[in-house]
């Protein structure tokens, strides 16, 4: 079945500009798209950086997952491209969209720094959003954009969750 990726939100366009950012992203999507693989089978040839690619896309619901059982009965975690086509029909003011494309080609350094300060503040139940905002001096947008950059973090109505990562 073919599936097309509506963005109807702005700041979904985060996810689908970073998702193919690095050489190692864009082989291993690349690869989801031709076919199941596994988590051990990308990290044997990308390394950690293909691990994160696959959670990555498994957050922004780029890829399908399944379990398959291994030749020693192990359970084990497949990835499959969800989509083949993207349609967005959105639209933002200027400010939106600069502070969105701001996030989004922010520096990793200055990137990781700031999901570091949003992530430690984020309690087991998840914060509101709104408590960053003037901490952290963001606007919702810009805040909205780093949460959907994050591997670490989800937006969940108004709040902001950590993700649990299940191995």
């Amino acid at each position: 079945m073919k599936r097309i990726k509506v963005i109807n939100e702005p700041t979904d366009l985060v996810a689908l500009l970073r998702a193919m950012d690095t050489p190692v992203k864009k082989d291993v999507f690349q690869e989801a798209s031709n076919g199941w693989i596994s988590k051990k089978a990308t990290e044997e040839k990308y390394g950690r950086e293909g691990v994160e690619a696959l959670d990555f896309f498994e957050k922004m619901h780029l890829v399908e997952t399944s379990w398959q059982i291994d030749s020693q009965f192990n359970k084990e975690k497949i990835y499959h491209s969800y989509y083949v086509s993207v349609h967005i029909n959105t639209s933002a003011s200027i400010t939106e969209i600069s502070d969105i494309l701001f996030i989004t080609q922010m520096s990793e350094k200055t990137y990781k720094e700031l999901e570091s300060k949003v992530f430690e503040k984020v309690s087991d139940e998840g914060t509101f959003s709104g408590e960053f905002l003037k901490n952290l001096e963001l606007t919702p947008t810009m805040l909205k954009s780093l949460v959907k950059r994050s591997s670490r973090l989800a937006i969940k109505g108004h709040r902001i969750e950590r993700i649990k990562q299940d191995e």
